[in-house]
């Protein structure tokens, strides 16, 4: 039996999955994840990433050796998106009207005695 070793990002220990041969596909290797883990295919993917190298695993039909370690994070079905988002603050104040700040991922400043506030 071979196998190869698996943790979650945010976990501390590996776990183990075991096959036949001398390596694994990556769907195989998801699925029987997915189903040790007890996770839907529906809700997310896997990524799965080695733990040594740090290369990323993306062909479902991509190779993984034995003995192997690899990292696996759960993402949303539709990948990673973009990060490049608008934020508005709206600040109201009851007596003295209000004031507005817009963001597009600079820093910007309310008050100069305050600390900047950075869109992120």
């Amino acid at each position: 039996m071979s196998c190869v070793h698996y943790k979650f990002s945010s976990k501390l220990n590996y776990d183990t999955v075991t096959f036949d041969g001398l390596h694994i596909t990556l769907s195989d290797l998801k699925r029987q994840i997915m189903s040790r883990e007890k996770l839907k295919a529906a809700d997310c993917d896997l990524q799965i990433t080695n733990a040594q190298t740090k290369e990323e695993y993306t062909d479902d039909g991509a190779l993984i050796p034995k003995n192997s370690s690899v990292i696996i994070r759960r993402i949303p079905i539709g990948g990673v998106k973009s990060t490049n988002k608008t934020f508005v603050i709206d600040r109201s104040e009851p007596s003295s009207g209000s004031s507005k700040a817009v963001c597009k991922n600079k820093p910007f400043f309310l008050n100069s005695k305050t600390s900047p506030y950075t869109c992120f």
